[in-house]
């Protein structure tokens, strides 16, 4: 079996070559993410200082309704994101290598918002120990399946996490046997055969 010792949980995958993000960062990596809305630009700018100094209720007057839905889309995205890559913290209790890492994207109101974000989390076995890989395994599983809805990502770390408590299991059963053809006579192979 071939499980790497560290494994994100992403909810949307990132485009190939894309970064994760963080809160402020002004390179376009930023910028990118699904949902842009037309006339939405990609890039990152610096807000206009006169945008960011009204109120918010002004802001919205300004914004044309395009904007407020793309608004209300990267709000309603950034809630979704958020709440899912918690549900992972909180299952993988113990396990999680790393928090929750976002990717962002700029809206209208020159906010950023979470589109995308995943969870490192170790998906090693334990050595010696398939009890304790079993366990770690089922916890992984449950961590992996949390959010209300997995991602394609989630589900196949999850299906590596079944593996590994199969194998775990079946290495269990072998340590569990092999004492016992070792006591006394050599174990002999029997098959019953009935008519």
């Amino acid at each position: 079996m071939q499980i790497s010792a560290t494994s994100p949980f992403a909810l949307y995958p990132r485009p190939a070559g894309e970064r994760p993000a963080v809160a402020g960062d002004a390179g376009p990596e930023a910028a990118r993410g699904s949902g842009t809305s037309a006339g939405q630009s990609q890039e990152t700018r610096t807000p206009d200082a006169r945008q960011e100094a009204r109120p918010l209720g002004q802001q919205q007057e300004a914004q044309s309704p395009e904007e407020r839905q793309a608004l209300q889309q990267l709000q309603a995205r950034d809630r979704e994101v958020r709440a899912h890559e918690l549900a992972h913290v909180a299952a993988g209790a113990g396990l999680v290598r790393s928090g929750a890492a976002f990717t962002y994207q700029r809206g209208p109101d020159g906010r950023y918002y979470a589109v995308g974000g995943e969870v490192g989390i170790d998906t090693s076995a334990v050595p010696g120990d398939p009890v304790a890989t079993q366990r770690k395994a089922e916890q992984i599983l449950r961590a992996a399946l949390a959010p209300a809805q997995p991602s394609g990502q989630d589900r196949a770390v999850a299906a590596q996490a079944a593996r590994m408590a199969m194998e775990a299991r079946l290495q269990q059963a072998l340590e569990t046997a092999a004492p016992e053809e070792q006591g006394g006579e050599a174990a002999t192979p029997q098959i019953d055969l009935y008519a």
